[in-house]
Order: C-alpha cells, then structure tokens, then sequence
C-alpha cells in the first residue's frame, strides 16, 4: 500500500469521489496532483536516485578464495511460469541463479545452499526451492553439494532457517548472491541471525546506469516501486531487532 503505484491510485479515487460529491475545485486539484505525479515519475529517475546508496554499500565482484559455500537467496524464480509450463522460470532478478551458477562452477569444493519459500499471502504457490532445484539441476551443479531451504517467506527466514540447516563448524567464508539492492538488508539480517564471515556478492543492478530525464512510466515506476519498498524494509528490520544495524559492513 505505501508503493508509488498506489499513491497514484489513491489520488485519482479522491478525484473521483471529491467529484461525486460536487467538490469541483478538489476533485480538479486531486486530478492535477496525479498528473503532475505521473509526469515527475515518468520523467525523473527518482528510484534510480534511491537505489544507489543501497547499491553503492559493497563492490561488485568481490576476491574471495576457497569459500565454504554460496548463499542464494530465492526471489529470482518464477513460479507462475512453472505452474503453467512446467519449466523452471526466472523472473527480472535472475542474476542470482546466473551468479550462483557461475561461482558453483567457479568454486566446484563449495557448497551450494538455495534459501526460499513461498512468499504469497494468498494460497500455496510454488515454493522458489523447487524451481532452484531444478534450475541448478539443469545447470548442470550436483545434487550432492546443493542444500535446499523451502519453508522462508521472507529475508529474516531466509537467514534463521538456513543457518539452523548448516553445520556449526563450517566457518566459510560464505559468499552470499542477492541483488544489489536488497544486499544491505540481507547482510545486516544475516549477521542479526548468528552468520560470520559473510562476504557479499551483489548482482542485479537496476539503479547503476543512465540518469538522464526522458519520458518512460513503466520503466522508472517499477524501479521507484523497488527503491521504496527496499528503504521501507530495511528501517523495519532495524526497528524489529530483524538487523543490528541500518548498514552493516560486515561480519
């Protein structure tokens, strides 16, 4: 409800009503402040904008040698696609699997742990360990080093479940793939949950590029929609105790 998108919809039902109710002059101003927020949104890369602090905290590509593992987290599958095709699917945040996939390759002694379940709110869905599964199969990674978590609806889960699934005395270090983004919540949410030696491996950029103003809607809401909810859900964490820290550097 707090996303852009909504906002947007929020003020053409007050139009809507305010004109009902033969409120002209607000039903005009609640007309003229969605447009004028349509056209900042479509124009202006405001997610953009909001996404770099969060993308900017850790390097790209970090040096690591012998990990111990690598942490996926889920959000990069599509379960929709499965449910109809039967194919695994990846949805705009597949980076995970192509990064996780190629350290697998990469690091072939390291153990490959997939973390995430069903986030729906409505119904079962299908859990993202079940698609990893098969991704990774396909990929070509033996079932023998992968570790599944399938019952995570959320990054809190991902973090106490999986560090529940592995062994105490596997130190790592664990390079841990999420998207760019979300890597500040996941880092400060897997400390919180007793994790050491994490070392971030961020793809899936979506606000490093161009920020030059030009008109186009979908592309800019859907960013801004992320960028929104990634602040929102990383001072909840911090409030909740779900993270010590608002950006922790490591641990």
């Amino acid at each position: 409800m707090l996303t852009p998108e909504s906002w947007l919809v929020v003020l053409l039902l007050l139009a809507l009503l305010a004109s009902r109710a033969d409120n002209r002059i607000w039903g005009r101003r609640f007309l003229l402040a969605a447009l004028v927020f349509t056209l900042v949104i479509g124009t202006l890369p405001l997610g953009a904008l909001l996404l770099r602090p969060l993308e900017t905290q850790f390097q790209p590509n970090p040096a690591v040698s012998d990990p111990a593992g690598i942490l996926i987290l889920g959000g990069g599958e599509d379960g929709s696609a499965m449910l109809a095709t039967g194919l695994a699917g990846v949805n705009e945040a597949g980076d995970r699997f192509l990064a996780g996939i190629a350290l697998a390759r990469t690091y072939p002694e390291a153990g490959v742990v997939f973390t995430g379940g069903s986030g729906k709110l409505l119904g079962h869905g299908v859990p993202g360990a079940d698609l990893a599964e098969q991704i990774l199969a396909e990929a070509g990674v033996n079932s023998d080093r992968i570790l599944l978590e399938n019952r995570s609806r959320n990054t809190a889960e991902n973090a106490a479940n999986t560090r529940v699934l592995v062994s105490d005395d596997i130190t790592g270090p664990w390079l841990l793939v999420t998207s760019a983004f979300h890597m500040p919540r996941a880092v400060g949410t897997f400390c919180a949950a007793g994790w050491r030696n994490i070392i971030p491996y961020p793809v899936d950029y979506r606000g490093i590029g161009s920020l030059e103003i030009g008109w186009d809607l979908g592309g800019r809401l859907s960013v801004l929609n992320i960028a929104v909810k990634e602040w929102i859900g990383l001072m909840a964490y911090r409030v909740t105790g779900r993270s010590t820290q608002l950006f922790v550097a490591a641990c």
